[in-house]
């Protein structure tokens, strides 16, 4: 996320940050992501949160209705950054030409 805030704030991006680990994403609005993005771009299978999950939860990542709800309540396995753009679309991870291209 430094990365991706130093980028933004050298081209002078406005941005409004939202901290899902403060502020856990409603299942609603992960839904909303869900609508323009695929699944497995949204799940972030490299980090802890992932790895201590048991092997049946991790079979409930592989299917939206499924994956909403533990996305929700584990939102430090959603990928950062996740980017919602004036336009609607949507981006994730860090790529600066897209980033830059859709400000």
């Amino acid at each position: 996320m430094k990365k991706t805030f130093r980028l933004l704030e050298e081209n002078d991006v406005a941005y409004e940050f939202i901290d899902y680990k403060k502020n856990p994403p409603s299942e609603e609005l992960i839904n909303g992501f869900l609508d323009s993005i695929a699944l497995e771009k949204v799940v972030n299978k490299r980090g802890t949160t992932f790895r201590k999950l048991s092997e049946e939860e991790k079979v409930h990542l592989e299917d939206a209705k499924t994956a909403v709800p533990l996305l929700a309540s584990h939102s430090s396995m959603i990928k950062r950054p996740l980017i919602v753009y004036p336009s609607g679309m949507i981006s994730v991870g860090l790529d600066p030409e897209v980033i830059l291209q859709s400000k």
